[in-house]
């Protein structure tokens, strides 16, 4: 088998799908590419048996054909190939030989009858939305998402769909994200929880366009198209928990903050707690508030005050920092509301302006204060 490709066509496509491929993998054949080689068209398949991701190129080929080519070899040597064609030729063997301007270049492939076979698309279901509107569902809620691999359900974004819309939601018990949209019509009433790394493989392969993206899902697997790139994913097989019980209905106090001011103050304040809790403290009175933090084992303390806009009884509550920079991170509103009621009780944030067709809910559980 025989065919020409161009190396950066090929290095961007590749470039693409790589992350799929875990390092230290359990079948040596999870290292190597598939390249698949028909009707003038190169498709290239990684997987690590969770999720498979292909992509598609034009080359020139008379032959049809397969094999499977290590994927780290190919990867460094085509970063280092400036911008020219490349013929790939293989033998019987699987033996490849690539051939460039000034140079020849031999990898041993294997058999790519061995590589595992890809899920089938049976009995699927199937709605649009635009890439636009998925990377934006996708990067307001996955930083929620947790790590803890003994509670299965929360390591991945809960997908819930209805007639209304399109609704994300992820939590790590200590704080919850909630995001909606009304502008997908999806066509029953479902759910599916979809883990975190394919959620980062899309986003990284898919570029920020109003281009639709297909996404088929049955009761195991999810798959997205989008172009010349698909991909498919198991889908985690937990419940998630029923995260509206924990959503407070009535916070009656409201303090409204300038975002980019109070990220950077948060930023500032909380190198000085405790870097196990990142504890920062806000006193709010009036149209103050004051952040505090301090790590006592060390003697660090820092505090700033700053402009608000505040409804309600002076209040001191404590929060992990970290947590409220990652969530001011996801809303592009030039103002926040958080809404409060006590010391204890879980806080909601919400940008003050957001798109017509969306919706953005955090919440965010409070810290014992340090007295």
């Amino acid at each position: 088998m025989k065919f020409i490709a161009n190396s950066s066509v090929l290095l961007k496509q590749l470039q693409h799908i790589s992350g799929v491929i875990n390092t230290n993998t359990v079948l040596p054949i999870l290292e190597d590419f598939l390249f698949e080689v028909e009707k003038k068209k190169l498709t290239v398949v990684a997987t690590d048996l969770e999720t498979v991701m292909r992509v598609q190129l034009d080359i020139e080929a008379k032959d049809t054909g397969k094999v499977c080519i290590p994927a780290r070899i190919l990867m460094d040597s085509l970063k280092n190939i400036g911008d020219q064609p490349l013929t790939f030729t293989i033998d019987k063997n699987f033996a490849i030989e690539i051939t460039s301007d000034n140079g020849k270049y031999k990898v041993m492939g294997e058999n790519p009858d061995n590589f595992p076979k890809e899920p089938s698309a049976d009995d699927t279901t199937s709605f649009e939305m635009s890439a636009t509107a998925l990377l934006t569902a996708i990067n307001k809620t996955l930083f929620a998402t947790s790590n803890d691999d003994l509670r299965p359900a929360m390591t991945g974004v809960f997908f819930e769909l209805d007639k209304k819309g399109l609704q994300c939601v992820a939590t790590d018990a200590h704080r919850l994200v909630r995001y909606k949209r009304t502008d997908i019509k999806c066509p029953k009433t479902d759910s599916f929880i979809v883990p975190k790394k394919p959620l980062n493989l899309v986003k990284a392969a898919v570029p920020d366009t109003e281009q639709a993206v297909t996404i088929n899902y049955n009761n195991n697997h999810l798959f997205i198209s989008y172009g010349t790139t698909q991909m498919s994913c198991r889908l985690i097989d937990a419940r998630f928990p029923d995260y509206k019980v924990v959503i407070p209905t009535g916070n009656p106090y409201t303090l409204t903050v300038d975002k980019m001011s109070f990220q950077s103050a948060l930023r500032r304040v909380s190198i000085f707690s405790n870097k196990s809790t990142n504890q920062v403290a806000l006193s709010i009175t009036g149209s103050e508030l004051q952040l505090t933090a301090q790590d006592v084992d060390f003697s660090f303390e820092g505090n700033e005050r700053m402009k608000c806009q505040y409804n309600g009884e002076d209040l001191v509550i404590a929060f992990n920092a970290k947590f409220l920079i990652e969530m001011l991170g996801a809303t592009e509103s030039e103002d926040v509301l958080i809404e409060l009621s006590t010391p204890n009780k879980a806080g909601i944030l919400r940008p003050l302006t957001i798109g017509d067709n969306e919706e953005l809910q955090m919440l965010i559980m409070p810290l014992m204060l340090n007295q």
